[in-house]
């Protein structure tokens, strides 16, 4: 009879990116003599084969009792034992049989499991295992000796988990106790058996541990947490010792564990975490360990650095989930800044209410607006003398602001409106700051401010990488902040940095996100223009996403009357100014009729003359407005074709030779006209007829066509670099007959959709493009 069994040794540790330091040249504050003995020991692996850890299985039973006579000797005997077939569970105390009959009637425990070994006889080809019991053997004997293997590892396994449960759940002396965890990782790291509860069992025995005995020294906290340090490194911590991780974050912020044990564990939570919504435990973990960070002498370097270690060198980071955890900590962190003003409303629910989803949507009471006023006990006693004889709103005093619920007739109205509209209060409205209150700031205390200003900084250096804006951008559209945060002025002042590095983007993508999701909600560009809650200057954030928005696909009739009637006032003001931006929207309104009202045109036409730069556009409109007279007027040709190779200059002053109105039939085919052209095509009041086949007209133009000439009627766009964002522009184009989509960058959905929204569409060509 032989024993086989798994030889251990210590092999090198693997360095992955995860475990390098995050400050290496960082030395151990003083009073820290951890020094050396934060290294996390190397795990030990375990050569051969690998097994998955058995929870149940099927395998043939021999029970043998210890011989007592002669007769039970060859009772007992090899030749003549009798095997039965058993379905055997691996249960957390013992090993049980689905059919508890025979020789498995009862359970057998892993406490009464003496010894587990492998067998094999010379010449008997049998795959079994000894568990020694008292008064006897249990064999079990498998198909194969993988499945043996499995078996015999798995026992062992389930055994010594047992008895390390027992031993943990009545700690004596807590050098013991800690020598006893050291052994155990080293099992969880030396066995054989791959599977996910391996490194698990013993962090949650540890995790039963600690939230069990809080008397623990902060020297045993700090030994107990390199001493499991190394499962650490592919395993998420479970929730308890998240809560005592947060605890040492909060308590030994500039502990070395932080740095050397804590930082490999928030990389692999931020790199591999899907959802912290079903593990908020683990975001609270991220985000007390970033607050350690920033308590360090360096403060906000530290956090910056820990930051570019999760980016990467590169100028693309590899790990596709780091930005969303890092953005979903960043507004948990802050939304707990204004928990205590967000709890002193009636209709709102705590965090932990929203955290643990006690309070369902149809029990709140509807949004009121809020009106926040100075500590004013003057005003309050005022208020008091005058409404005695009223029912007095309820004020909610909350440190050092007043929120008082409006509850007049015009917010009533409102609030009917809005609801009869089906949509949600418009955010700007809700927040309802007085003028008089201009000057106001939500004080918060310390250590909420802290914070706030810790994780606002990380929002600014997240938006310094140009691989991480759009993404960025889209995850803070719609607005996922707190109205309070909003009426905030410190928080409003430090975020204008992230919403001015997306008005810097080129990128549609990016600036795009500035704008409101839908009719009714207002965005990062309603917020910052001036008349918003969160503007604090004259305007020139907001001249600057004007700039940014008309500069790429933003130059339509649907842009401009929302701004003629949204902020009319502020362009006028602007370009009074001299800032050319709005001089040009001025221009541009009154090119496109935007303005109905007289007096309104007179008022734009005195304000772009009152200063050179507009008195100059100003006169380049009036001349194009004769150009356009001109080109309208009737006459000239029904047919044009433009030679090959013409560029957008040559079909411009082509259209400024003459008279074009009876133009009904336009072929720019195999030119090299580009969306610029648009602006002088929408000028054509009878076409109905394009061609652009084989040129680099694209979605700008596109969109612009759709705005302008809804009587056309026919379309070629084969062989055009227009994608789906443009095509789906021409859903308003409902005189279209026959559109020609070939080799363009069309997909089947926008090509369902154009069919459906497109009545008269006869001919259609798809021919090799996804639809097809």
């Amino acid at each position: 009879m032989d024993r086989t069994g798994c030889s251990g040794g210590a092999g090198d540790r693997r360095q992955t990116e995860e475990s390098k330091p995050l400050l290496g040249e960082m030395s151990a504050p003083e009073g820290n003599k951890m020094g050396a003995a934060l290294c996390r020991r190397a795990p030990l692996h375990c050569n051969g084969m690998r097994y998955k850890l058995l929870q149940e299985g099927d395998i043939q039973v021999c029970v043998i009792r210890h011989p007592r006579t002669f007769l039970s000797k060859i009772l007992t005997s090899k030749f003549l034992r009798r095997w039965e077939p058993h379905h055997l569970t691996l249960a957390d105390n013992n090993v049980a049989s689905a059919t508890p009959t025979g020789y498995m009637e009862n359970s057998i425990s892993y406490s009464a499991i003496e010894d587990v070994q492998l067998l094999s006889w010379e010449n008997a080809p049998k795959y079994c295992l000894q568990l020694t019991i008292p008064g006897g053997t249990v064999l079990l004997q498998a198909a194969n000796s993988y499945l043996r293997d499995q078996w015999f590892h798995s026992l062992q396994w389930k055994k010594k988990i047992y008895k390390y449960k027992k031993v943990l759940n009545n700690p004596g002396r807590w050098e013991v106790v800690l020598k006893e965890i050291r052994t155990l990782v080293d099992m969880a790291l030396s066995s054989p058996l791959q599977d996910e509860s391996i490194h698990q069992a013993p962090l949650e025995i540890v995790s039963k541990l600690l939230s069990e005995n809080n008397n623990l020294t902060t020297q045993d906290h700090e030994s107990i947490i390199v001493a499991i340090a190394p499962l650490l490194e592919n395993n998420h911590p479970p929730p308890d010792l998240c809560e005592f991780f947060c605890k040492h974050c909060r308590e030994r912020p500039r502990s070395m564990v932080v740095i050397e044990v804590f930082t490999p564990v928030v990389q692999r939570i931020l790199k591999h975490n899907m959802d912290f919504g079903k593990c908020p435990r683990l975001r609270l973990f991220t985000q007390e360990y970033i607050l350690a960070l920033n308590e360090l002498n360096a403060g906000m370097e530290v956090v910056k650095k820990f930051i570019h270690s999760m980016h990467g060198p590169t100028g693309q980071c590899p790990h596709p989930r780091v930005l969303p955890n890092l953005v979903a900590v960043c507004l948990a962190a802050i939304y707990s800044c204004y928990e205590e003003f967000i709890n002193s409303r009636d209709n709102s629910p705590s965090l932990k209410e929203i955290r643990n989803g006690c309070q369902q949507q149809c029990d709140r009471k509807p949004n009121l607006p809020l009106r926040l006023l100075h500590t004013n006990p003057d005003l309050v006693s005022q208020e008091a003398t005058v409404t005695e004889s009223r029912t007095k709103p309820p004020i909610v005093t909350s440190n050092e602001i007043h929120v008082e619920m409006e509850r007049t007739n015009t917010a009533n109205q409102k609030m009917t409106a809005n609801a009869g509209n089906d949509s949600e209060p418009n955010l700007i409205d809700c927040l309802m700051v007085s003028p008089t209150c201009s000057t106001m700031s939500i004080e918060l205390s310390a250590q909420a401010d802290r914070i706030l200003g810790c994780y606002v900084e990380i929002l600014k250096m997240l938006s310094d990488y140009d691989d991480w804006r759009p993404a960025l951008a889209s995850l803070l559209q719609p607005i996922p902040f707190p109205k309070e945060a909003l009426a905030h002025e410190k928080f409003t002042k430090e975020l204008k940095y992230v919403i001015q590095r997306f008005a810097e983007d080129l990128r549609q993508e990016v600036h795009s996100c500035l704008l409101s999701v839908r009719a009714g909600k207002d965005g990062w560009f309603q917020l910052y223009s001036p008349g918003g809650v969160a503007c604090d200057d004259d305007g020139e954030l907001f001249a600057s996403m004007v700039h940014i928005l008309m500069g790429s696909c933003y130059k339509t009739k649907k842009f401009l009357l929302s701004l003629a009637e949204n902020k009319l006032g502020p362009c006028m003001l602007l370009a009074l100014r001299g800032n050319q931006t709005m001089v040009e929207i001025l221009c541009l309104m009154l090119e496109y009729n935007i303005i109905e009202n007289n007096d309104t045109q007179l008022q734009i036409i005195s304000t772009l003359e009152s200063t050179d730069v507009g008195k100059r556009m100003y006169e380049q409109l009036c001349d194009r407005q004769r150009e356009l007279k001109e080109l309208q007027r009737k006459g000239g040709p029904t047919r044009l074709t433009l030679p090959s190779k013409s560029t957008d200059a040559d079909l411009a002053r082509l259209l400024s030779s003459g008279s074009f109105g009876n133009l009904e039939n336009l072929s720019l085919a195999f030119t090299n006209v580009t969306s610029a052209c648009a602006e002088h095509l929408i000028k054509l009041p009878s076409l109905k007829q394009l061609n652009l086949w084989s040129t680099q007209f694209g979605d700008a133009g596109l969109r612009l066509l759709s705005e302008h000439l809804t009587m056309l009627q026919v379309l070629n766009l084969c062989e055009t670099p227009v994608t789906d964002a443009g095509l789906l522009a021409l859903s308003s184009m409902k005189s279209l007959c026959s559109l020609n989509m070939n080799s363009t960058k069309l997909s089947a959905d926008t090509y369902e959709d154009l069919k459906a929204k497109l009545p008269n569409l006869k001919e259609v060509d798809v021919r090799y493009t996804e639809a097809w």
